[in-house]
């Protein structure tokens, strides 16, 4: 059960860190950032209201996930799986509609992967422990 709980706390902090960045680039000066990253600036101007909207269902679905995780609900596992649907649709639009590789290189693959790669690991984490009875 210790390792449920460090998982939880984890998975919890992770979302968080999201909701943050969220906060952070929806907020952006894009004056500003145009300075030291042009291209990131284009994006977050040309991001269309739907993916900024699955951008925060992503964030805000998957630290209420993280929450009912902690509560030990078995909700968690749906709310993990529609947080990373988000997340799929949000990166969908960066990639294929912007065209982010071609414009910053591969390497901007990396972090999505790490994030898409937390969000399966949530759905399946939430979903093993709805199973074993772990959660209610």
């Amino acid at each position: 059960m210790r390792t449920f709980w460090i998982v939880a706390i984890v998975l919890l902090l992770w979302n968080l860190m999201g909701d943050a960045a969220y906060l952070m680039q929806a907020g952006a000066d894009l004056d500003a950032l145009a300075e030291s990253d042009p291209v990131t600036a284009e994006a977050f101007a040309a991001m269309p209201a739907w993916a900024w909207s699955a951008y925060a269902v992503a964030v805000w679905v998957g630290t209420a996930a993280a929450l009912a995780l902690l509560a030990r609900r078995k909700v968690a596992a749906v709310l993990f799986a529609v947080s990373l649907a988000g997340v799929v649709v949000q990166f969908g639009w960066s990639f294929l509609g912007y065209g982010l590789i071609a414009k910053k290189g591969a390497s901007t693959v990396v972090f999505p992967l790490v994030i898409a790669t937390v969000g399966a690991f949530s759905v399946w984490y939430a979903s093993r422990k709805a199973a074993d009875g772990t959660l209610r």
